[in-house]
C-alpha cells in the first residue's frame, strides 16, 4: 500500500499518524494506571488524547493492542539501557556488574511510576496474548541474568554451575518488589528497593 505524502498546515500525515499514536499511548498509560485496565474506555483514551474513534482503530485493532504495546516497549526500554550500561563495563566483580545493571534496570522502570503498575500490575492475567508476552519478556531477563552469572563462573567469581532456575526465581524478586514498591501512595526510595534486589542477586549468584 502506498503511504500518503499529503501534508495539512505543514505537517506531513505520517508525521502527524505518528504524533496520534504516541498521544494514544500516553493517554492509556495513564487511565490503565489510573482507572485499571478493565475499567478504562477506548472511547475516554481517544478524548485524552485529541483524537477521534476512527483514528484509534487506524493505529490499534483492540485495547488489548495498546496494552501490548505499552508492555513491549517498556521492557524495551529498559533492556536496550541495561544492555548498554553493561556493554561500557569491562572485568568488574559481581556486585559492581549487579549494581549497574541494576541501576540502568531501575532508572528506565521507576522513572515514571506509572511504568512499573502498567508492566507488573494492569498487564497481568488480561489475556493469553498479555501472558505469552509476559513469559517472553521473563525469559529475556532471565537470559540476561544467567548469562551475567555464567560470566562470573568463568572469572572465578561464582561457583559453575547451571544459573536458570536461578535466573527465572530473580526476576520473580525483580518483579514482585517492584509491584509492592509502586501500590503505595508514599513511595519508599527508590534505592532502597534497588539495595534489597542486589543483595539477593549476588548472594544467589555466589553462593557456593
Amino acid at each position: 500500500m502506498a503511504r500518503s505524502t499529503r501534508t495539512y498546515r505543514g505537517v506531513p500525515a505520517e508525521q502527524r499518524r505518528a504524533e496520534r499514536r504516541a498521544r494514544l499511548l500516553d493517554a492509556a498509560l495513564e487511565r490503565f494506571t489510573a482507572d485499571g485496565y478493565h475499567a478504562s474506555r477506548i472511547e475516554r483514551i481517544c478524548t485524552d488524547a485529541g483524537v477521534s474513534t476512527r483514528n484509534f482503530y487506524e493505529e490499534f485493532p483492540t485495547k488489548q493492542a495498546l496494552l501490548l504495546t505499552l508492555h513491549d516497549r517498556i521492557n524495551a526500554a529498559a533492556l536496550d539501557r541495561v544492555a548498554g550500561a553493561l556493554a561500557k563495563l569491562t572485568d568488574e566483580d559481581v556486585p559492581s556488574r549487579i549494581a549497574t545493571l541494576l541501576d540502568a534496570f531501575m532508572g528506565s522502570v521507576t522513572a515514571d511510576p506509572r511504568l512499573p503498575r502498567l508492566n507488573y500490575v494492569e498487564a497481568v492475567g488480561v489475556s493469553p496474548e498479555l501472558e505469552r508476552q509476559h513469559q517472553e519478556w521473563v525469559a529475556r531477563w532471565a537470559a540476561l541474568i544467567e548469562d551475567e552469572a555464567a560470566h562470573a563462573a568463568s572469572v572465578g567469581h561464582a561457583p559453575e554451575r547451571d544459573y536458570r532456575l536461578i535466573s527465572i526465581a530473580l526476576v520473580g524478586v525483580v518483579t514482585g518488589l517492584l509491584r509492592e514498591w509502586q501500590a503505595h501512595e508514599a513511595l519508599r526510595p527508590v534505592e532502597e528497593i534497588t539495595e534489597a534486589i542486589r543483595h539477593v542477586m549476588v548472594a544467589a549468584i555466589t553462593a557456593p
